[in-house]
């Protein structure tokens, strides 16, 4: 997810075994579960492989997880309560605690963030749904990150905005910057991928 093994590039058992330390049945089950989250390709007879990204690949992620998450923000908003605006201004203080680590951490945090804008849809096939978007995205988030402008984004102030309109409960608003948030990170992209 985060390019340490570039799109396409051949996944060797043995080789895996040797950086992760561990024997070939793990291996084996961990990119047949991969394979079903479509980050990981099977080949018979020939193995597997990193997924291939492309800018058709990406636009289809970023159009899904618009209208999907767009919808999901709003049913949130409309079964919005104190305990829920707690929840996203406790999960956004963790995550602004992380932003100058930029770690691991950090992405378990991002992601609580995103996920929670969401979680309070009452619809949990469609946060499971929006849940493999995001990791299918994050991808193109590391590639997008490759650009020299991208460090100057305000990443931080975009959430900000977000949370801001959702706690001022306006839903229409807190949509379009949810999305134009995620366009942004397309923006980047295209000078990496065709």
């Amino acid at each position: 997810m985060t390019g340490g093994l570039a799109p396409g590039e051949k996944l060797k058992i043995d080789g895996l075994r040797k950086v992760l330390d561990m024997g070939a049945s793990p291996i084996r089950e961990a990119l047949s579960l991969l394979v079903a989250d479509q980050l990981v390709v099977r080949h018979e007879q020939r193995g597997f492989q990193a997924a291939e990204t492309s800018r058709e690949n990406f636009d289809e992620i970023l159009n899904l997880r618009s209208t999907l998450e767009g919808k999901a923000l709003r049913q949130s908003m409309e079964r919005a309560g104190p305990e829920w605006h707690e929840r996203l201004v406790l999960v956004h203080h963790r995550m602004t605690r992380m932003k100058t680590v930029r770690t691991e951490e950090f992405e378990i945090e991002h992601k609580n963030f995103h996920m929670a804008l969401i979680g309070n849809c009452n619809s949990p096939l469609m946060v499971r749904i929006c849940d493999q978007l995001y990791d299918l995205n994050i991808r193109y988030r590391y590639i997008a990150g490759r650009s020299k402008d991208y460090k100057g984004r305000k990443v931080d102030d975009e959430h900000q905005m977000i949370l801001n309109a959702v706690l001022a409960e306006e839903p229409e608003k807190a949509v379009a910057l949810l999305l134009s948030h995620y366009e942004k990170t397309g923006d980047f992209l295209k000078a990496y991928i065709q």
